[in-house]
């Protein structure tokens, strides 16, 4: 297993090599598919674990496939929990330490006071950027934001800092956070 610095150093060129999942306690698949698809159509490599994978599981696909992004979806509402403990999994192995995790979806079911909550905790736990469905934010733009993600990383290739808030991440990660896709996207055909 590599060390967190030759992580950061190690040759990386062509396509990202990026892991998608879902939580252990999500069920959905369409989710998982539609950001797959989203991923590969942007140029990159994709191994989709599926839905309802245990977090054990989730930790040792990352140090076996060694990505350059995992990409963590939740459609429940109930993601946050299952979310914030796996992020703490990856953190604490020496060998994941560096890899840039974000989380999309539906993260809660209280409503905006809790998802802006949710998707600072998790950022303060581990994640680099959190996209949360929400009413206020379109499909285009939640999108637009991850894809935007997504590029950026592919354009760094170098050693990865977490995206600092300003003029160029400001739509990224706001305090009421953006959605990978927006509910109706996702939620209206996920099984």
């Amino acid at each position: 297993m590599m060390q967190t610095a030759e992580w950061a150093s190690r040759e990386r060129s062509g396509p990202l090599d990026v892991v998608v999942t879902g939580l252990p306690s999500d069920a959905h698949t369409w989710n998982l598919v539609f950001i797959q698809l989203l991923i590969e159509d942007l140029g990159h490599h994709v191994v989709n674990l599926g839905p309802c994978v245990p977090q054990d599981e989730i930790v040792e696909s990352c140090g076996k496939y060694q990505p350059d992004l995992l990409v963590v979806s939740t459609v429940n509402g109930h993601g946050f929990q299952d979310a914030e403990q796996l992020i703490r999994a990856i953190r604490s192995r020496w060998e994941l330490a560096g890899l840039p995790a974000v989380i999309g979806g539906k993260l809660g079911v209280l409503g905006a006071e809790q998802r802006a909550g949710h998707g600072r905790r998790l950022r303060e736990a581990g994640f680099d950027a959190v996209f949360q469905d929400g009413p206020e934010q379109g499909e285009d733009e939640g999108l637009g934001a991850f894809a935007a993600f997504v590029a950026r990383l592919d354009a760094e290739r170098g050693p990865f800092a977490p995206l600092a808030d300003g003029p160029a991440t400001a739509g990224l990660v706001p305090s009421g956070s953006t959605p990978v896709a927006s509910a109706t996207s996702l939620e209206g055909v996920a099984g």
